[in-house]
């Protein structure tokens, strides 16, 4: 009875639906009655828990002996944050998440969504063999879907159209291969924009880029327009411990040490460090914010403006701002001031670039006033959304500008998430083919002439940037079954099996293509700098995927043949598919840590021992590669917008069901139970007429979503809200003008 699990999930982890009971000599520790637990980071009572009282479901309803899983380095992929997780193989599916823990991220603690959305890469319907559609679709075998790819290289004329959530190295073998010109980077011009003036708010010198460590520890922050626990619930998480840090203060002045929890409680008595929530509704954190403020996208960035006029009297302040609006904007601008670790978190959450405008002019201002660089957080929608910003590429808009074009190749990328269905059809109808490199199958791949099973993130080698512009390198867990190969490795092979010119360019493996990509980009150039080459060692050996205690690997194929098959060589990173090699704790790589034993210790509890102190750094440093740095601003013209007067379409995230890939697990399809819906404010309803549960459509610029209305009385009256990233939802024009209409 060590209350482990109840301190965690209370103190730390803010959920209140969990706690101890007792009577007489009976102690027993959940909740009051049935039903799953209610916080987002309950799934981390499985490794805080050292007894294993809290059992993993989804990994127990298919059972593994965890020594004999077979584990890599990975990086989860359902957002931007980068949190470093242990993917565990067995069989050919994944079996389970496990946190990987790193010192500037992640830290001991993962999102519900990353520890039980890995559902996607196991399912049985997903591409797993080659496809050629001609007249009719035709199952065929890897060697001819190579040869028909590679005879598209051949015969040129060629669009490429890559993807935010594929990694790197796929992305810049489809950009080598069709042209810099040719090159699409899979966003629209909004959606491209957004994420360079994000990219471009983290490098101006006005900014320390923040981290999670960073958040946790800042003593004053202001959420500007992100709903951060359904966009990056790991930052989420960090603004919880942030909000404590007046009451260790005043823990440390009582000389009461920091891990003494409750004597902590008892000296802070409910003070908080202040918090600033700006956000279009209602979000999970307001419990703890000092104040919440609710409005439209513009209004929001107008709130903005309001602070940094605050800070710096030389930005203009907002027309027609009302005074409490003001007043609050003071209070925001002192606390920031006032703060020793001050903080800024915002976001393309709002699908609105004058909010990161807004948080521009907070940053810019806050230096000016006081010499100090402002930490801030910017938080992308996808995995590899600043990747993809650093190596550029044309938008998505001006595919409509093509004529001619024979071929068009799209690399993990659902394009109808991203284009109106006319606009995808009208690009389908323009090629003469059409070939899609993905690992599930979208309306997209429906499409194709020829479409190629690609491997999900844990069945590829390549690298992702996240939030912060830390490149990050992820590792097979398992070699891929059937015909399935990592995006690049198809593009590669084709290329070479072409015989084109550019192939050599490209070299052979993800070494050599990683290092054509880091000489070819500069934004990039430190890509190799994520992880060690495959040619490293340590004594002469390989790190081993799975535990020197596996015990079943073996006996795997014995009834098929008795004799022991040869470990499947790993060419492209220094890890190996046995249990053989360097199992050492000492001065191993971070990035090559494919688990977390030691003798003596039960994983995860281990993790200690690849520290060099207790929540410190991992020993060697903390995995992957920070890419951006200070560059001159650009100047703009960037002013506040005017105060809004017609109703706008206000994206509202779910942390469970608005991620594409991640909805497809049925793990997160149990919790999530997400539908269509339009939100809309109890009162600007009654002026339309309108009542909840009413058909409801919502017109925008060239297209219609129709759906049951859903009062919310947290949402501005101007707001229309629109659940993001449902199929119905994920392609349209969010953050602009819309007219509601009520169907019969």
């Amino acid at each position: 009875a060590c209350y482990r699990c109840v301190r965690y999930y209370r103190d730390y982890a803010g959920g209140d639906d969990l706690n101890v009971f007792g009577a007489h000599n009976n102690v027993y520790f959940g909740r009051a009655e049935d039903g799953v637990l209610d916080n987002e980071f309950s799934g981390n009572l499985v490794e805080v828990c050292p007894t294993g009282v809290f059992t993993d479901k989804p990994y127990g309803a298919s059972f593994t002996r965890k020594w004999d899983l077979q584990q890599a380095p990975s990086v989860c992929a359902h957002c931007s944050i980068g949190c470093n997780v242990l993917p565990g193989e067995r069989y050919g599916l994944i079996k389970r998440i496990e946190n990987r823990y790193h010192g500037e991220l992640n830290g001991y603690f993962l999102c519900d969504r990353g520890r039980f959305g890995y559902g996607y890469t196991n399912a049985q319907e997903r591409p797993r063999q080659a496809h050629w559609r001609n007249g009719s679709l035709r199952e065929i075998d890897a060697d001819e879907g190579l040869r028909l790819l590679a005879t598209a290289l051949r015969e040129g004329d060629l669009i490429g159209i890559g993807s935010p959530r594929a990694s790197v190295e796929a992305n810049y073998a489809l950009r080598k291969l069709v042209g810099k010109d040719s090159f699409f980077r899979g966003e629209s011009a909004a959606a491209s924009a957004l994420h360079d003036a994000g990219v471009a708010l983290l490098q101006n010198p006005a900014v320390q880029i923040a981290n999670i460590r960073r958040i946790e520890t800042a003593d004053a922050a202001l959420v500007l327009g992100e709903d951060v626990l359904n966009t990056g619930a790991r930052v989420a998480l960090a603004l919880r411990q942030m909000t404590r840090q007046r009451g260790l203060a005043m823990a440390q002045t009582a000389h009461v040490p920091a891990w003494q929890e409750q004597s902590v409680s008892l000296v802070a008595q409910q003070a908080r460090s202040p918090l600033f929530m700006a956000t279009p509704a209602a979000t999970q954190l307001d419990d703890i914010a000092q104040s919440s403020y609710r409005a439209t996208p513009a209004g929001i960035a107008r709130l903005g403006y309001a602070v940094a006029h605050a800070l710096n009297a030389e930005v203009k302040a907002p027309a027609r701002f009302p005074e409490h609006s003001k007043r609050l904007a003071d209070q925001i601008a002192a606390a920031l001031s006032a703060a020793e670790r001050p903080l800024l978190v915002t976001g393309a959450g709002c699908a609105d670039i004058r909010v990161l405008e807004a948080a521009t002019a907070i940053a810019t201002a806050f230096f000016k006033a006081t010499n100090r660089q402002l930490p801030v957080a910017v938080v992308f929608p996808e995995c590899n959304s600043v990747g993809a910003s650093l190596l550029g590429g044309r938008a998505l808009d001006e595919l409509a500008e093509l004529s001619g074009a024979r071929t068009a190749i799209v690399v993990e990328n659902d394009l109808s998430r991203r284009l109106s269905a006319e606009a995808l059809q009208q690009l389908a109808s323009t090629v003469e083919q059409l070939i899609v490199i993905d690992s599930q199958h979208t309306p997209t791949s429906k499409l194709a002439s020829l479409q190629l099973p690609a491997g999900t993130v844990f069945e590829a080698d390549g690298t992702l940037v996240n939030f912060e512009g830390r490149a990050q390198r992820t590792y097979q867990t398992a070699p891929a079954a059937d015909d399935i190969h990592e995006s690049w490795r198809w593009l590669q092979a084709a290329a070479h099996s072409a015989g084109l010119d550019k192939a050599p360019d490209l070299g052979d493996g993800l070494d050599a293509l990683t290092t054509a990509c880091a000489k070819d980009i500069p934004a990039l150039a430190k890509i190799v700098e994520a992880a060690p080459s495959s040619s490293f060692r340590m004594s002469g050996r390989q790190v081993p995927r799975q535990s020197h205690r596996a015990s079943g690997r073996t006996a795997m194929t014995a009834d098929q043949d008795v004799h022991e098959l040869r470990p499947i060589l790993d060419r492209d990173s220094p890890l190996s598919y046995s249990m053989e090699g360097a199992v050492t704790t000492k001065d191993k790589p971070a990035a090559l840590i494919p688990m977390f034993w030691s003798p003596g210790w039960n994983s995860p509890q281990a993790v200690n021992k690849f520290q060099e102190e207790i929540g410190g750094a991992l020993r060697g440093g903390d995995p992957g590669s920070l890419l951006l740095s200070p560059v001159a601003a650009r100047s703009r013209s960037a002013k506040p917008p005017a105060a809004p007067n017609r109703l706008v379409a206000v994206p509202l995230h779910h942390l469970f069901g608005s991620e594409e890939l991640s909805a497809r697990a049925p793990a997160i399809q149990e919790r999530a139970n997400l539908t269509d819906y339009v939100g809309l404010h109890p009162e600007t309803a009654a002026k339309a007429k309108l009542a909840n549960g009413d058909a409801v459509r919502v017109k925008f610029k060239g297209c219609e979503y129709v759906a049951p209305l859903t009062l919310r009385t947290d949402l501005d009256k101007r707001s229309v809200g629109i659940p993001a990233g449902l199929p119905a939802t994920a392609a349209l024009p969010l953050g602009g003008p819309v007219t509601l209409e009520a169907l019969p």
